[in-house]
């Protein structure tokens, strides 16, 4: 029988907890290591939603990529993601930087999969710096409906470069703060969740297109191919990503 404690050390395989970053809440966060699991759910986050959603389904476990505690907790009420948790008896695995720092499998490298990257690998310049290369170099238009298509986004923001894209960094999130990475390691174009303004400019000032998915669309990228990961490895356990999370962000025409 599969225990949590067999599904965190294979996570850890492939993408160590001990690297996540120094800020990050990483690992068994709620719940007993040794349980039983038969059935887990897979998710971006986990919200009251997502646990009432594995109670209904009787998941033992719920994996998720944000930790569901990152800053202190000042109290536990019926309102509380970990107060539901603790009531239904599931235990949560969050798998935070450590899943998007992962060159062997994890969100940047999926993300630059999804994109139709080819030697995708970590940067030389930053560790949290993903670099890919499109087949042949193609305009920023047309890589932005590429991303749009192949990651189902209702609209991809994005900014033309100096040069047709070909060698693309990347990282998924709130990921804007690599924009210097990417300039130094001369890259094309930038692909992220999130960016701030000055960031932009930034990118602008040195000849850099852009490319902004929205936190989620970059992220929700690897859920079901880790539930068929975790599929593979663990084949008396039913992984099912979440039906119920989405971000909510509707697009006005």
């Amino acid at each position: 029988m599969t225990k949590v404690n067999d599904i965190y050390s294979y996570i850890d395989s492939f993408a160590p907890f001990d690297t996540a970053e120094g800020f990050d809440n990483v690992g068994i966060l709620v719940g007993d290591s040794k349980a039983e699991v038969t059935k887990a759910v897979v998710s971006l986050d986990i919200t009251v939603e997502v646990v009432e959603e594995a109670a209904e389904m009787g998941a033992e476990l719920i994996i998720s990529h944000h930790p569901v505690i990152f800053s202190p907790l000042r109290s536990i009420n019926n309102g509380s993601v970990v107060y539901h948790l603790i009531k239904h008896d599931i235990t949560a695995i969050c798998a935070h930087t450590n899943l998007d720092k992962s060159p062997v499998f994890g969100v940047n490298t999926q993300l630059a999969s999804a994109m139709n990257l080819q030697n995708i690998g970590v940067s030389e310049i930053s560790d949290i710096l993903f670099e890919g290369y499109t087949c042949e170099p193609i305009s920023d238009k047309d890589f932005a409906e590429t991303i749009r298509k192949n990651l189902a986004c209702e609209c991809v923001a994005f900014t033309e470069g100096k040069n047709a894209v070909r060698k693309v960094g990347l990282c998924s999130g709130a990921g804007g703060s690599e924009i210097n990475a990417a300039i130094k390691s001369k890259c094309d174009a930038f692909v992220t969740g999130e960016m701030k303004h000055h960031e932009i400019l930034e990118a602008n000032a040195n000849g850099l297109s852009v490319y902004i998915l929205g936190h989620y669309k970059s992220e929700d990228v690897v859920i079901e191919p880790l539930c068929e990961k975790l599929r593979a490895e663990f084949k008396d356990v039913l992984f099912v990503k979440s039906k119920v999370f989405t971000d909510k962000i509707q697009w006005s025409n």
